[in-house]
C-alpha cells in the first residue's frame, strides 16, 4: 500500500493533478499485468564482500560460428566464475549507432549477438544487469517513423522547438547542435531535441504514451531476468526550456517512480544511476538514501585516482576518501570502477583539483596516443569532457609492459576501487590488459572506440595460459586481489573506512571493525616508500594477504615503487 501511495504521490508531483490519475491508471494497469519470472527474489539484494560486477559488452569476446552472447557465457564459466557476481552486458538491441546507446528496438536483442535465451542463461549463472536507454531512441527507429508520421500513442514521442529558441542555457554533454532537423512525409520539418547525437532523439517523458512504452521496456527487461537495471544518461530526462534541463526536479522524482514501480512489481531488482557530473550532483541520486537509486556510479574515482598516479602525490584522493565517501544512506552505495565502455570523466575532478590539473591529465592522453573529448559550456567556451584512453595505458604513462612497475601500479590502482566502501565493476578490458585500440579508432573514427575493441576468445584464453604474457600477468594477479577481497567481511560495502595520514605518496585506508581490520597501502609513486602505522596497529602482527608473508613495520612498512599492500591483523 504504501508503494502505491507513493505512486500517487510521485505522479502528482511531475505530472499535476490533472493527468497524474491517468498516469496511475497506466502504471497499476502494468503492474498488475506483470507477472514475475520463476526464482525472482520477493526482497532486495543486499550488496556483500562477495559482489563484483563485470562490465562487457555481449561481443566484446568472439568465436567464429558461435553467438556473441553464447561466447560470452562460455568464457566466462571458465575465466570469470568464481571471480564475479554480477555481469553488465552493455546494450545488446539492435541499434544504428553509438555502440548500442542508440536503440533502435527495445524489446530485441540483436541478432548478431543471440537471442534473449542467451541472455537469460547468463542470467542463471550470473546476477543480470541491464541498460534501460531511456533519454532517447534511435532515429532511425520505428518508434521515431511512427512520430514523424504522426500515428496515434506516438504523436508526442520527441521533443520539437523552434530553432529561435534560445537555449543557451541547456547544460550540453556535446559539442553537437542541441536540435536536429528530420523532413516529414508531408513536407514539412520539425527540429527535434537531441541531445547526444543527431541519431539519438531526445524521448518527451511528459508524454504518458512515453511513460507508458518505457515502464513496459523496464518490466520487460525484469521478466528476461534482470536484477539491476543501469538508467543511463538519466541526469538529462526532463526538459523545460529556460532552464539548464540537467538534474531538474521531475528527473529525481522520475527515478523514484521507477524504484516505486519496482517496489511493487519486483522488489529484488536494483537501480543504479549513471551521470557523469560533479560528485555532489552525482550523490544526490540516491535520494534521502532509501527512495531513488540504490547504486550510483564513483565517477570522481577514475579521474582523481589517475590524476594521483601521474602526480605522484595521493592527498588530493585522500582528503577526497576521507570527506566524501561515505555511507551513502541505509539502502544505497557506491559502484566503484576505474573503467567502462566510455571514457574518463573529468567533469567529476570539478571542485577538488585545479584545472591545470585536468589539463595535465588531458595532455597525457595526448601524449600516448588518446584523445579528450569536448564539451559545449553556456558562454560559448568549451572544456574538456572526457579522456578517451584504456586505465592500462592511462596509468602506464608510456612504461612498457616489461616494466616491474607497469604490473604493479595497475593493479594498484585496481585494488584502490576494490578497497573503498561500496561494489566494486572492473571492465572486462582491465582484467584483461588490453591496451588502446588505435586500429578500431582509425576504422570507426570513433574516439571512444579506443577502448572496445572486439577480442577472439580463444586468442585471450591461450594468452591467459601462458604466464609469460602481459595478459596472463595482469588476469592471474587481479583475480587474486578479487578472491582475497571476497574472503574478507572488512570488505563488506558498508564496514567501515577510515584514511589514514601516513605519506603524501600513500593512500592509506583501515577496512573493517577493530577486531578484524584490514589495512589497505598503495603508493602511487615511482619511489620506494616507509610507512608507520598507528600505534595500536604497531603492536599487532600484520599477515600481507597477497602474499601469506608476516609484514614487518617496526621501522616502517616498505612500499615498493607502484605497490599496494593488503594486511590484516594476525
Amino acid at each position: 500500500m504504501a508503494h502505491l501511495e507513493a505512486i500517487q504521490r510521485l505522479a502528482l508531483g511531475i505530472y499535476g493533478a490533472d493527468t497524474a490519475p491517468h498516469a496511475v491508471a497506466r502504471i497499476t494497469r502494468l503492474i498488475a499485468e506483470f507477472r514475475s519470472p520463476p526464482g525472482v527474489p520477493s526482497h532486495r539484494k543486499r550488496f556483500t564482500e562477495k559482489d563484483t560486477v563485470l562490465i562487457t559488452y555481449a561481443d566484446s569476446l568472439q568465436q567464429p560460428g558461435e553467438p556473441p552472447l553464447q561466447t560470452l557465457h562460455r568464457f566466462s564459466g571458465r575465466w570469470f566464475h568464481d571471480l564475479f557476481s554480477t555481469t553488465h552486458i552493455l546494450p545488446f538491441f539492435p541499434y544504428s549507432s553509438d555502440d548500442g546507446f542508440s536503440v533502435m528496438d527495445f524489446h530485441a536483442v540483436a541478432p548478431g549477438l543471440g537471442n534473449w535465451e542467451d541472455v537469460t542463461v547468463i542470467g542463471k549463472d550470473f546476477d543480470l544487469m541491464v541498460d534501460l536507454v531511456l533519454n532517447h531512441v534511435s532515429a532511425k527507429s520505428p518508434w521515431f517513423e511512427k512520430f514523424l508520421l504522426g500515428k496515434p500513442t506516438y504523436t508526442d514521442l520527441a521533443i520539437t522547438v523552434s530553432p529561435e529558441t534560445d537555449l543557451s542555457g541547456v547544460t550540453r554533454p556535446r559539442t553537437l547542435p542541441l536540435l536536429t532537423p528530420f523532413s516529414r512525409p508531408d513536407g514539412t520539418t520539425v527540429h527535434v531535441w537531441t541531445t547526444f547525437s543527431p541519431d539519438q532523439v531526445d524521448l518527451n517523458w511528459k508524454s504518458l504514451d512515453v511513460l507508458e512504452k518505457m515502464l513496459s521496456v523496464l518490466l520487460f527487461y525484469v521478466g528476461k531476468g534482470a536484477r539491476i537495471i543501469r538508467l543511463d544518461a538519466i541526469a538529462y530526462l526532463w526538459k523545460e526550456i529556460g532552464t539548464c534541463c540537467i538534474h531538474l526536479p521531475e528527473t529525481h522524482r522520475m527515478v523514484q517512480l521507477l524504484r516505486a514501480v519496482l517496489d511493487v512489481a519486483a522488489p529484488g531488482v536494483v537501480i543504479i544511476t549513471e551521470t557523469n557530473v560533479p560528485h555532489q550532483e552525482n550523490i544526490r541520486y540516491v535520494g534521502d538514501g532509501t527512495n531513488e537509486a540504490q547504486l550510483v556510479y564513483n565517477f570522481t574515482l577514475p579521474p582523481l585516482l589517475l590524476h594521483a598516479y601521474l602526480s605522484e602525490d595521493a592527498r588530493a584522493l585522500s582528503n577526497w576518501a576521507a570527506t566524501q565517501v561515505q555511507p551513502l544512506g541505509a539502502d544505497s552505495l557506491f559502484l566503484n570502477f576505474t573503467a567502462s565502455h566510455d571514457g574518463i570523466g573529468v567533469r567529476p575532478l570539478e571542485g577538488i583539483v585545479d584545472d591545470a590539473a585536468v589539463d595535465k591529465l588531458v595532455k597525457l592522453a595526448a601524449a600516448h596516443g588518446a584523445g579528450a573529448a569536448m564539451k559545449s559550456n553556456a558562454d560559448g567556451s568549451r572544456s574538456p569532457y572526457e579522456l578517451n584512453i584504456t586505465y592500462i595505458d592511462a596509468i602506464l604513462a608510456g612504461r612498457k609492459e616489461t616494466d616491474p612497475a607497469a604490473v604493479s601500479g595497475f593493479l594498484g590502482s585496481q585494488a584502490v576501487a576494490y578497497a573503498l566502501p561500496g561494489v566494486p565493476a572492473t571492465y572486462v578490458h582491465s582484467i584483461l590488459g588490453s591496451r588502446n585500440w588505435q586500429e578500431g579508432v582509425a576504422e570507426t573514427g570513433r574516439a571512444r572506440t579506443i577502448n572496445r575493441r572486439k577480442l577472439s576468445a580463444d586468442d585471450v584464453a591461450c594468452q591467459l595460459k601462458n604466464p609469460g604474457t602481459f595478459r596472463s600477468r595482469i588476469f592471474n594477479a587481479y583475480g587474486k586481489m578479487i578472491r582475497v577481497r571476497r574472503e574478507h567481511t572488512a570488505f563488506h560495502p558498508q564496514s567501515p573506512m577510515t584514511v589514514l595520514d601516513l605519506h603524501p605518496a600513500v593512500l592509506a585506508l583501515i577496512r573493517g571493525t577493530d577486531d578484524q581490520p584490514v589495512c589497505c597501502l598503495t603508493n602511487v609513486s615511482g619511489q620506494t616508500v616507509y610507512v608507520t602505522l598507528p600505534h595500536v596497529l604497531r603492536k599487532s602482527r600484520l599477515r600481507d594477504l597477497f602474499t601469506g608473508e608476516t609484514v614487518h613495520h617496526a621501522s616502517g612498512i616498505r612500499l615498493g615503487p607502484c605497490q599496494t599492500r593488503w594486511a590484516s591483523v594476525v
